[in-house]
């Protein structure tokens, strides 16, 4: 499937993009091994997030569908959970494209009495679990990586007990410390993670939202097991990372005013929000989640102008923008002066090489970019013109480059956009509204 856009002069209204991707794999997961029933609304119904729900339904829980978007899947669900005690998965479990799905089940896999296996597409199976299975293997866990590439999918985990650990992770991962968490629940005793910065809270947010204990004591945190969550109902805020390709069209489009609606706020995910407030865009927050959301969520209103310019990306922001680099290296492009990733190697290693496949579709749109082992440097000011691009399967390169064309000269047309499922269901139709 090929989309096309083409330049427009403004954005005007207002949008509601869908569920954080992040919480969703979580919420499946945590309401799936809680004790009771929990409703979950606004659930992502991307392909990713729906193959770590359905590994849930092969361990065991049932879900009852409440609302779902056609063609796509759920979007409010009930689900029953186990109760810590997940059944042996008759098959092996797919997790498609998802590294989130693969290494948070991974954790909670390790854990249980029985043997299982995961598999995921070429993209996941290029992908390290190497990082994962190191800490997993220190608490006792025996995985098996059986891909052709060593350290990669597919997973074989032999069933059995693990213990509870004290291990500082090699790398700023939320990934890696959810994997670690979610096993810990299982053992007996206090499971205590060292981050070297800042990454992504969901995972403790949700204990906590679970009533799993959690103690969070600045970069280090811990939890006690054996834990049994408590099911609790749960609202997942609009994907900060989705509504960042609509915050970066709007602010990039003089005279633009566009509201985004309920989209999440943790402090651990917005500084895609600060980046582009030092890129000279222009926006007002409104917080309109309650207390015991979870989760903080509010809209976001984003006024456009010519005035954008570049930023050096601070490193301990690289963390929590991983996945916002490819639309903000588009914003560096469309402004003046030099936007700057360094300290950025984990691009090297996501669904794409998302250095390589992001200088390379700017500079096929007339960007002039500099690339680095760890980064790149996009000199802003070029006149860009429209292109046929590749998506090269990487769901946020397709929506940063159809965001691109909006202020491209001519057409731009970005080739097999199917991938854009991953994590945006509906971006399509998102995208004719402003056409």
């Amino acid at each position: 499937m090929n989309l096309h856009s083409h330049f427009i002069s403004s954005l005007q209204g207002v949008l509601t993009v869908p569920g954080d991707k992040s919480i969703s794999h979580r919420a499946a997961i945590l309401g799936g091994l809680a004790q009771g029933v929990t409703e979950v609304d606004n659930f992502l119904c991307s392909e990713d997030c729906l193959n770590t729900l359905r590994a849930m339904e092969q361990l065991g829980a049932t879900v009852e569908v409440l609302e779902e978007r056609e063609g796509y899947g759920p979007v409010r669900f009930r689900i029953t959970g186990v109760a810590m005690k997940p059944a042996a998965p008759e098959r092996p479990i797919d997790c498609g494209n998802s590294g989130t799905g693969m290494r948070l089940l991974a954790g909670m896999l390790a854990a249980c009495p029985f043997d299982s296996e995961m598999f995921g597409d070429a993209s996941l199976s290029s992908r390290p679990m190497g990082r994962i299975m190191q800490p997993l293997e220190q608490m006792g866990a025996r995985i098996e990586a059986r891909g052709a590439k060593p350290g990669c999918a597919p997973l074989f985990i032999r069933g059995g007990r693990v213990h509870p650990i004290s291990y500082t992770l090699p790398m700023a991962s939320a990934q890696v410390k959810s994997a670690i968490l979610l096993a810990a629940m299982f053992a007996d005793g206090v499971t205590t993670v060292r981050q070297p910065a800042i990454t992504r809270d969901h995972t403790e947010r949700l204990f906590r939202h679970f009533s799993v204990p959690c103690t969070v004591d600045g970069l280090t945190v811990s939890t006690q097991g054996p834990a049994l969550p408590a099911a609790h109902d749960l609202t997942v805020p609009a994907d900060i990372s989705s509504a960042a390709f609509w915050m970066v069209a709007a602010a990039s489009r003089p005279g633009s005013r566009l509201t985004l609606r309920q989209v999440g706020l943790n402090k651990t995910r917005n500084a895609v929000i600060s980046a582009l407030k030092r890129m000279g865009a222009r926006m007002d927050i409104a917080t309109t989640s309650p207390e015991d959301a979870g989760e903080p969520y509010g809209d976001i209103t984003v006024y456009g102008s010519d005035s954008l310019h570049g930023t050096s990306l601070l490193p301990e922001e690289i963390p929590n923008l991983i996945d916002e680099i490819p639309i903000l290296a588009v914003a560096g492009a469309l402004g003046q002066g030099d936007f700057i990733v360094r300290n950025a190697r984990e691009l090297r290693v996501k669904e794409t090489d998302r250095i390589a496949t992001t200088a390379a579709n700017l500079r096929l749109m007339g960007a002039d970019v500099e690339e680095f082992d760890d980064g790149m440097v996009v000199h802003g000011g070029a006149t860009l013109k429209g292109a046929e691009l590749p998506s090269y399967g990487d769901h946020r390169i397709a929506m940063s480059f159809l965001v691109a064309g909006f202020s491209a000269q001519g057409d731009t047309v970005l080739a097999d956009a199917e991938c854009i499922n991953t994590s945006y269901p509906g971006f399509e139709r998102d995208l004719a509204q402003f056409l």
